[in-house]
């Protein structure tokens, strides 16, 4: 009899990553497959879907909130083992990783008409997606299964946790083994096949995330000095179709609608304005608004160059390129959502028209007045379609990788501010040499330096799916995600005098904002829960624990 190959879980199981007792005529199966290159690119390519990667949901931290749900089991405290969030980063996960080990058993059946370069790039590629299937799950689970080959039935039932810092090192090795073996970087027609970059890119994260400061600095370093990647010089493009191939972008999944890859009208239309027919239901927090600094450097509590009156002017440039600024036009139309704003003028028609932004005519316009603009261009509404890569990793997150991780080392030279600045200076439309013309970092205090690093962190990356992370490697999760949804009170009780906002918000000295000063000139949209004791792990799923009860889930669930 044949083996039976499994990947020990349920939900993998189900998935046909098994080795069965049969090979099928009209299909592959282990049995048959990786007997030549163009099987062992099959299954590598296969491994190049959205399925099998992806940063946090944006709506797990405190940057976005959600009409029509509110928040999820992260922000709502809900989360359980029977949560779909855990299960369908689990399975994935194991899938993903079952199919690496199947590759890997197998892989030297084609080396009769295969040559060993060929393979070997292969098999690279393979353990880089490997390594990231296993940085994904330690992060959120902790101690995980640790699978590296196929394994007997009977055996995978009774397969226990590893601890996460064995599988942390093995990560590591994975990746320099990817790192070594992989190119710099392809021709364009190969553009977006995992690099050299790549691997240390995952490697860097994977060490700021379990505070490996050392490697994580080393990995950046490296990283860096390939000079094979560099800043996008226009922000807001990067997430445009004209930035799909900027030599930013260290890993990206393509998403085509000719190649049926993207996402519907449902996703479209709550991003987009009510005005340009959609639903403004994923919405920017008051938070995220009030974490831009202004163009002196300062946070909005500390600058004389903040107006709460004209809350975008003198701000980062960033921030409008990430919300719509009120007053511009978006879409087709002037976004005002001030409640005697009844009417706006449309430039498709150039007509006024109804002002369905305001929740004085639509009672269901975004309840924090912001609407995103990150990533969101006119096609969206005309074709009902986002099909923009997605960006997982990019240059700038190496450059503040780097810093940050330098920084807990109190190793400051001037790297640090250098790294910064380049992202900075970015924003700005300038070079980091033209230091009047953006607010450059020149401090070398170790607290002042952690604290700017953070901020650029969470406006860099605003919406793409970061912040979550970041929330629970800096402990602030319990604190952030404890805080009220503030909006925009509701328009009989707006006083015009204090739009839109009726004061400068207090920050800490981690950057989270104060509204309990504000009184019934805010409105409290939700209420957010996150519990210490057990959130800052994900539990593991309850079905795997019912197929094998050597699972130990992880406190407090």
């Amino acid at each position: 009899m044949k083996k039976i190959y499994s990947c020990v879980l349920s939900a993998v199981l189900l998935a046909a990553c098994s080795k069965l007792d049969l090979n099928p005529l009209a299909q592959a199966s282990t049995q048959t497959y990786y007997d030549n290159q163009t099987e062992l690119e099959l299954a590598v390519n296969d491994l190049y879907r959205l399925d099998f990667w992806g940063n946090d949901d944006e709506n797990s931290s405190d940057n976005l909130w959600y009409r029509t749900t509110g928040g999820n089991s992260v922000t709502f405290g809900t989360m359980t083992s029977d949560d779909g969030a855990p299960l369908s980063l689990w399975t994935n996960a194991y899938k993903a990783i079952a199919r690496v080990n199947a590759f890997i058993a197998n892989k030297d059946k084609a080396a009769s008409n295969t040559s060993a370069a060929v393979i070997t790039k292969l098999e690279a590629e393979m353990r880089l997606i490997r390594a990231y299937e296993y940085s994904r799950l330690i992060t959120h689970f902790g101690d995980v299964p640790f699978l590296t080959a196929p394994m007997e039935l009977a055996e995978a039932k009774g397969i226990e946790r590893t601890d996460q810092k064995k599988i942390r090192d093995f990560i590591f090795s994975e990746l320099d083994f990817a790192a070594a073996n992989l190119p710099a970087s392809y021709t364009t027609a190969e553009v977006r096949r995992l690099t050299k970059g790549a691997a240390l890119a995952i490697k860097a994260r994977t060490a700021l995330y379990t505070e490996q400061w050392s490697i994580a600095r080393d990995a950046a370093k490296q990283l860096i000095q390939l000079n094979v990647y560099k800043l996008h010089p226009d922000y807001a493009q990067l997430f445009q179709k004209p930035g799909e191939t900027s030599p930013e972008i260290i890993i990206s999944v393509p998403r085509d609608q000719a190649q049926q890859v993207y996402n519907g009208s449902g996703y479209v239309l709550d991003f987009i304005s009510r005005n340009a027919g959609g639903f403004g239901a994923y919405v920017p927090t008051r938070e995220v608004f009030d974490a831009y600094e202004c163009r002196d450097g300062l946070p909005i509590d500390e600058s004389p160059l903040y107006n709460p009156n004209d809350p975008f002017k003198n701000r980062d440039p960033r921030l409008t390129a990430t919300l719509v600024e009120f007053n511009t036009q978006w879409l087709g139309f002037s976004y005002q959502p001030h409640p005697d704003t009844l009417t706006v003028f449309s430039s498709k028609t150039n007509l006024r028209v109804p002002n369905r932004d305001t929740r004085a005519v639509a009672n269901f316009a975004s309840p924090t007045g912001f609407l995103w603009k990150k990533g969101i261009d006119q096609s969206w509404a005309d074709r009902q379609v986002e099909d923009n890569d997605a960006i997982l990793y990019r240059y700038a997150e190496i450059l503040l990788i780097y810093a940050e991780a330098k920084i807990q080392l109190g190793e400051i030279d001037n790297t640090v501010p250098d790294a910064i600045n380049q992202v900075r200076a970015r924003a700005y439309g300038v070079t980091p040499t033209q230091v009047t013309l953006y607010p450059a970092v020149t401090t070398t205090d170790v607290a002042q330096l952690r604290k700017i690093v953070r901020r650029e962190r969470r406006v860099e990356f605003v919406r793409e799916g970061l912040r979550y992370m970041d929330l629970i490697r800096w402990r602030l999760a319990e604190k952030a995600l404890t805080k009220p949804v503030i909006g925009l009170p509701d328009p009989a009780r707006q006083n015009r005098s204090k739009w839109p906002f009726p004061g400068v918000t207090p920050l800490d000295d981690d950057g989270i904002a104060d509204y309990t000063g504000f009184a019934g000139d805010v409105k409290i949209i939700a209420q957010r829960a996150f519990d210490k004791n057990k959130q800052y792990l994900w539990p593991v799923p309850s079905i795997e624990i019912r197929v094998n009860p050597k699972l130990t889930q992880n406190p407090n669930y």
